[in-house]
């Protein structure tokens, strides 16, 4: 397909075969003419070309209609119809609902234990113990909520423990979906919460660095899994199924990993658990030395893997309880709306359920005053391309 470059569009043309934005979504049937509220979208986020096979059959038919239409109703484009920043904002984070108080309780009381360990005061495997039944309990209770929070939860501080609890939350739900024993899921939380302890014994300046690692100091790093197994199973005492999820969470399905270059079945089913969920919530969560991907990219990756990282099997059981539009994913309609997922569907995975935060119309929608629409049903509907949330927030602070 040719590329057309967003500024070649015109109001008013038609095509000959359909016209797609990135990742061959349809930006407009053939025969159908180009509308200039579609152009104003195609420019706020951010696309620069678009793709066909087609030719310009017209420049010129309904372009009287679709420049009545596009004055008469107020574009996304249109800045005077711009939402306000406030509705990136969950709503149970807006309330401060029970659920988001447990994420950010959870963080809290996590990162108070690292700090703890960090500072070599004694911590009882009981204060994680608990939080780790906690977890437990939210996700069963609050799944939707719970997972939401990942994405479009709000918690700047604790760096560690929110990375650590976010990993913990993602293999407990990819344990459940593999329908693992509850005693074995809880050994799995735990070594999630505690695999990346082993960063604790790093100097921050390493581990925070912004450019490339010298040999060295990618030599301290890769050490850190050794350091969590030795924390976890000699200091806090936990068996060995729990420190054994820490020691092998950078192992690859490959053999490629580390630190014992382990491959395939003889790395401990918790430990491949953790490295998908891991790896996810390093993708979509930004660090001091990168930015974040949106989910659905993140998503794209890991299916990428062909079995070079990561176990098949957990990583379809993870596929399958996310979804390819993660919970918390803000995303662009055919319509030109703008919504967040709430709800996926294991069976359709592009078809989720969706909450408008900004309709077609530009009109703009603040805690749970937009439609919710399953997508499922509204089979005219689909989601063009998924959106980083900083695209909604450009121009705005």
């Amino acid at each position: 397909m040719r590329k057309i470059p967003v500024n070649a569009l015109r109001e008013g043309q038609i095509f000959t075969e359909p016209v797609y934005i990135q990742d061959n979504n349809l930006f407009v049937p053939a025969g159908i003419p180009v509308k200039k509220k579609d152009i104003d979208r195609l420019i706020k986020w951010g696309i620069d070309n678009v793709l066909t096979n087609g030719t310009v059959v017209s420049d010129t038919a309904d372009s009287g209609k679709a420049a009545a239409e596009s004055k008469s109703s107020p574009s996304i484009g249109d800045k005077k119809q711009e939402a306000p920043v406030s509705l990136l904002s969950l709503p149970s984070v807006m309330d401060n609902a029970p659920s988001y108080r447990t994420y950010t309780d959870l963080i809290a009381k996590l990162g108070s234990l690292f700090q703890n360990i960090a500072e070599g005061l004694s911590v009882e495997s009981r204060s994680i113990d608990g939080i780790a039944g906690r977890l437990l309990q939210a996700v069963r209770e609050h799944r939707d909520q719970i997972v939401g929070y990942i994405l479009g939860g709000e918690v700047t501080s604790n760096l560690l423990a929110k990375s650590s609890v976010n990993t913990a939350i993602l293999s407990t739900l990819i344990a459940m979906e593999l329908r693992i024993p509850n005693h074995k899921i809880l050994q799995i939380t735990t070594g999630a919460l505690l695999h990346d302890i082993g960063m604790l014994k790093l100097p921050k300046d390493i581990v925070e660095k912004k450019g490339g690692l010298s040999e060295t100091e990618l030599s301290r790093i890769q050490a850190h899994p050794l350091y969590a197994y030795k924390m976890i199973c000699k200091e806090l005492l936990y068996p060995e199924d729990v420190g054994v999820i820490a020691l092998q969470h950078h192992e690859r399905w490959d053999g490629e990993g580390y630190p014992r270059r382990l491959a395939g079945e003889a790395i401990a089913l918790g430990a491949r658990i953790v490295s998908v969920a891991d790896a996810f919530e390093a993708m979509v969560c930004e660090k001091p030395y990168r930015n974040s991907m949106i989910g659905y990219q993140a998503m794209k990756n890991l299916l990428s893997d062909n079995a070079r990282r990561f176990d098949p099997e957990v990583l379809k059981a993870f596929i399958k309880t996310m979804g390819i539009y993660p919970i918390g994913s803000i995303v662009l309609l055919n319509t030109g709306a703008i919504a967040r997922v709430i709800e996926g569907h294991s069976d359709a995975p592009l078809r989720p359920k969706i909450r408008i935060l900004v309709d077609e119309f530009g009109n703009a929608f603040n805690n749970d005053d937009g439609e919710i629409i399953n997508l499922l049903q509204e089979k005219s509907m689909f989601i063009a391309r998924a959106i980083d949330p900083k695209e909604l927030t450009k121009g705005r602070e």
